[in-house]
């Protein structure tokens, strides 16, 4: 097992395990991914929505990173929820020369609409880590957040990918299109070329974590070496089975299935 791939994922917790370091570790997991963790920032939520945040001091941010990257194998990574300029300009200290498949999800507001990170880290972000990242996914507040622009249509989405890797320099970009009507359509750009990947819109309030499942499913793909296009298209067939077969837990949006692939073996 020398040749195990192994993840990062840097951001914060969810104690309901639907979300954050959670939906990351087990979306790794079921990936045949040794995962990885650096907390950020202690969060008190469940499906309802988030009830209180305590973000860890740099110092310790840093030293969980230290004592990862002195230690163990690396082959991708990912970031989450990082509040604070502060917090991204010890992360972005850390990753720049990292040498692996970087999956940046700008985390901005959690599936319950509570606002995760402030003004100031939202330009940071836009600024100093996504020239950084392989692969950027927002969804479409995200995305419109970054870009400045309004999106409500394919085309849309398909210009606000362009202008994440054109002028704010992201290696490739995928817009998701949750928040439209119709299909489950995304919209990745490499740069040279637009990809498309569509599945029948699922009816479920139970979506707590999608957008981290997602992501953490590009960056186990990406660290075993699956190509970009590849890597996405694996993701996205991962991350509709997971809401396909959410669990309607707790009062509010339920969090997905990380083990719905394999529910015939379990049964």
């Amino acid at each position: 097992m020398s040749n195990v791939s192994c993840a990062l994922t840097i951001a914060g917790t969810d104690p309901s395990g639907g979300a954050g370091i959670h939906a990351d570790l087990k979306t790794f997991q079921e990936l045949k991914t040794y995962g990885m963790s650096v907390i950020t920032s202690v969060v008190a939520q469940n499906t309802t929505g988030v009830q209180a945040v305590h973000h860890l001091p740099i110092e310790m941010i840093t030293q969980q990173f230290d004592s990862i990257l002195s230690d163990m194998p690396l082959h991708a990574l990912k970031t989450g929820m990082i509040a604070s300029v502060d917090m991204m300009k010890a992360i972005k200290e850390k990753i720049t020369n990292l040498d692996v498949p970087y999956v940046l999800d700008p985390v901005m507001v959690a599936t319950s609409g509570d606002a995760l990170i402030n003004e100031d880290a939202r330009r940071y972000l836009r600024e100093h880590l996504l020239p950084l990242a392989t692969i950027v996914t927002p969804n479409i507040p995200e995305a419109e957040f970054i870009t400045g622009r309004t999106i409500k249509t394919i085309v849309d989405m398909q210009y606000a990918a362009k202008q994440l890797v054109n002028l704010y320099g992201a290696g490739a970009a995928l817009v998701k299109g949750g928040h439209l009507t119709g299909d489950a359509t995304d919209i990745l750009y490499d740069g040279e070329k637009m990809y498309t990947y569509t599945a029948e819109r699922i009816h479920t309030k139970n979506t707590h974590g999608t957008g981290c499942t997602y992501s953490a499913a590009i960056t186990a793909y990406l660290g075993k070496g699956v190509i970009l296009p590849i890597a996405v298209e694996k993701s996205k067939q991962f991350i509709t089975q997971a809401i396909q077969h959410a669990f309607p837990l707790g009062k509010g949006n339920g969090p997905t299935n990380h083990f719905a692939g394999r529910m015939e073996v379990v049964k």
